[in-house]
C-alpha cells in the first residue's frame, strides 16, 4: 500500500557510486529523498571491522577456504573471493544469475555498493570517445560531447576529491586534480627514457585516482595503507558512505532504507509517467509501494535493466524503454588481463615509499591523428613497478638462516602493465529474464549472453606487443609478455543496455537520461552508456548523475515531469 508516508520527491534506486552522486544532487536542491538499497547497511567507520586488522589476524591469512569456493563459483573465478571483504560481495547462492555464455558478474548488495571496493581510477572521457560511434558507423551516437559534461566532470572532481598530473592530452582530458601520488623512482626513471621514444606519442603519467592527498572537510589524506577494498576509516578515497551520503544526509532530506528489493517500476500509462516503485522487504518479503514525481535508476548496468524489463509490461511487452527494441542490448565491459612485465636492474640502493594504493597509466594512444591500425578504438594501460618481497621464495628451496637473513631483504625492481581495450557494443550482446529460475526471494534472474569479438581479439595482440616493446626499448630486461583469458564481467565495468541517444526508435534514454518512454524516470549508472571508450568509467557515470539530478530538478519546478 502507498501512503502520505510513502510519498517522496524523488526516489534513488541503488546506493552506489551514481545512487550517491543521486542522493546528494537531489537533496542539495531541495527535494525529499528515499534511497532505496537491497542489501545491508554497512556505516563509514563503525561497519569497516577489518580496516585495521594485521594478515595473521585472519583464520586463513586473507585467503579463501575449500567451503568459501564451493558457496561461491562465480567469486571464486578471480581475486574477489578472500575473508578479508567476503560480506562486501553478493552471495552467489542467494542471486544466482544464468550465463548463455560465460559471464562473470562480481556484485555489491549493500549501502555503498561497489564504491567500497572500487579501484578509484578516475579518468575523463574526451570527444574522440564520445565522437568514435558516428565517425566510425558503430552503434548510434552519443547524445552529448565533451562540452556537455565538462562542467560536470569539474563539479564531481572537487568534491570527490581526484589526484592526479596535468598532461595536456587531447585523449585524456586534465582535471581539477589534487596533486598527484608520484611515481616511484624505478616508474619514474622508465617514464623518463619513454618520453624519449616513440615520437613522444606514449606516457607513462600517475594513475589519476580518488585518494585524496591533501585534506577535505570530514576526510583525511591517504596513509599509504593500501587497504582500500576494507573501507576506509580515515575517508581517505571516495565512496559513497565518505562523501556523498554525509551530503544527502546532512540537508535533513534524505531517508535511506536498506533491505529494500526494488522488484518492478510502477507506470502509470494514462499519465505516461512513472508514479512509483514496488519494494520487497528482503528480510520479511513483505511488498510496498513508494511514489514520487521523480525516479531514478543507480542499481548498476544489469540490475537497472532487470528493472526495466520488468516495468510496464502491460504497455510494452518487452519493459518499460523497451519501444525501440534496444532494452537489454549492447552490453559491453573492457578486456583486459593481457600486457607485459620484466625486471629493472641498477636502483637496488632505492625503495619504494609506504604502501601506495595506486600505479601508473599509459594513456590510449593508437588509432589517433591518422593512425590506422587493424582495429577500431584503443586502449591504455594500469601498471607499477615495485621491489620483490618475501613471499619470491620457494619454501622447499630453502634453509637456515642465512636463507632467512636473504628473505627479509627486498628482491629484485619488477616492472609491468596490464591493457584495459575498448570492447565494441554490439546488438547481440543481451541481457534479459530467465522466468524458469528464481533467486532467495523469488525473483526471475538474469539471463545474460555476452561475449567479445575479432575488433577485441585483433586489439589484444597491440595489447601485448606493446607493452613489450615499450619495456626492450627503456631498457627494461627479461621482458615476458601474458594474455590471459578475459571474459566479459571480468572488468567490473559493465555497461550499455540501456544506451543514451538521438532518437527514440534506437535508443532506451535520450540526452539527459531521461526513460524516453517515462521522462520521469533517469537511468545514470553504467547502463546508459553507449560506448566503452578505454578509460575507467566510474568518473563519467558521476557527472553523468549530477547533471541528470540537475536537469530533473529543472524540470520538475518547471512541471514538465
Amino acid at each position: 500500500m502507498t501512503t502520505d508516508a510513502n510519498t517522496y520527491d524523488a526516489i534513488v534506486v541503488g546506493s552506489g557510486i551514481s545512487g550517491g552522486w543521486a542522493a546528494k544532487e537531489l537533496t542539495e536542491k531541495g527535494l525529499r529523498v528515499l534511497v532505496l538499497e537491497r542489501g545491508q547497511n554497512i556505516e563509514h567507520i563503525k561497519d569497516y571491522v577489518n580496516a585495521t586488522k594485521n594478515p595473521w589476524d585472519y583464520p586463513h591469512r586473507g585467503g579463501r577456504t575449500v567451503a568459501m569456493e564451493e558457496a561461491y563459483p562465480v567469486l571464486k573465478r578471480d581475486y574477489a573471493l578472500n575473508e578479508k571483504n567476503l560480506s562486501y560481495w553478493a552471495s552467489d547462492k542467494d542471486s544466482p544469475y544464468t550465463e548463455v555464455k560465460r559471464f562473470d558478474w562480481y556484485r555489491g548488495y549493500h549501502v555503498g555498493g561497489r564504491s567500497l571496493m572500487w579501484g578509484r581510477q578516475s579518468y575523463r572521457w574526451s570527444d574522440i570517445d564520445f565522437e568514435g560511434n558516428l565517425k566510425d558507423g558503430i552503434a548510434v551516437d552519443w547524445p552529448i560531447r565533451y562540452a556537455d559534461l565538462a562542467p560536470w566532470y569539474d563539479h564531481v572532481e572537487r568534491h570527490a576529491g581526484i589526484s592526479g598530473s596535468h598532461e595536456n592530452l587531447p585523449q585524456l582530458p586534465d582535471g581539477q586534480f589534487q596533486p598527484a601520488m608520484p611515481l616511484n623512482c624505478a616508474e619514474d626513471m622508465i617514464s623518463q627514457r619513454v618520453k624519449k621514444l616513440f615520437d613522444g606519442k606514449r606516457h607513462i603519467i600517475p594513475g589519476r585516482v580518488a585518494n585524496l592527498t591533501q585534506p577535505k572537510p570530514g576526510r583525511s589524506q591517504c596513509q599509504y595503507r593500501d587497504a582500500c577494498w576494507l573501507g576506509c576509516p580515515y575517508g581517505a578515497y571516495f565512496s559513497t558512505q565518505s562523501s556523498t551520503l554525509p551530503a544527502a544526509a546532512k540537508t535533513g532530506r534524505l531517508t535511506l532504507k536498506p533491505f529494500a528489493i526494488v522488484s518492478e517500476v510502477l507506470y502509470d500509462k494514462d499519465k505516461k509517467r512513472a508514479t512509483g516503485v514496488r519494494v520487497m522487504d528482503a528480510v520479511t518479503e513483505q511488498m510496498s509501494d513508494y511514489s514520487a514525481p521523480v525516479i531514478f535508476l543507480c542499481a548498476s548496468t544489469l540490475n537497472s535493466t532487470w528493472l526495466l524489463l520488468r516495468s510496464a509490461t502491460d504497455v510494452w511487452p518487452g519493459g518499460l524503454g523497451s519501444s525501440s527494441g534496444e532494452l537489454g542490448h549492447n552490453l559491453m565491459d573492457h578486456h583486459f588481463r593481457v600486457g607485459a612485465e620484466g625486471k629493472i636492474d641498477g636502483l637496488e640502493d632505492k625503495y619504494t615509499y609506504g604502501r601506495r594504493p595506486n600505479g601508473f597509466y599509459i594513456p590510449r594512444y593508437r588509432n589517433l591523428n591518422g593512425e590506422k591500425r587493424p582495429y577500431l578504438r584503443g586502449f591504455g594501460y594500469q601498471g607499477g613497478a615495485g621491489r620483490d618481497g618475501w613471499s619470491r621464495a620457494v619454501a622447499e628451496l630453502g634453509v637456515g638462516g642465512q636463507f632467512k637473513d636473504a628473505m627479509s631483504q627486498p628482491g629484485g625492481w619488477t616492472i609491468g602493465a596490464t591493457a584495459f581495450g575498448e570492447m565494441l557494443p554490439n546488438h547481440a550482446n543481451t541481457v534479459t529474464i530467465d522466468q524458469n529460475r528464481k533467486d532467495k526471494w523469488g525473483l526471475p534472474v538474469h539471463k545474460i549472453d555476452c561475449a567479445t569479438g575479432e575488433n577485441e581479439a585483433l586489439m589484444r595482440r597491440d595489447m601485448a606487443n606493446d607493452m613489450a616493446e615499450l619495456l626492450d626499448q627503456a631498457g627494461v630486461k627479461d621482458v615476458k609478455m601474458y594474455n590471459a583469458p578475459c571474459f566479459p564481467g571480468m572488468g567490473i565495468h559493465e555497461m550499455g543496455t540501456a544506451r543514451m541517444g538521438r532518437d527514440p526508435k534506437t535508443s532506451v534514454l535520450n540526452s539527459h537520461n531521461q526513460v524516453w518512454d517515462a521522462p520521469n524516470v533517469f537511468v545514470t549508472d553504467g547502463s546508459c552508456m553507449v560506448s566503452t571508450a578505454c578509460q575507467n568509467p566510474s568518473l563519467t557515470y558521476m557527472a553523468l548523475t549530477a547533471r541528470a539530478a540537475d536537469f530533473a530538478v529543472n524540470e520538475l519546478k518547471r512541471r514538465n515531469l
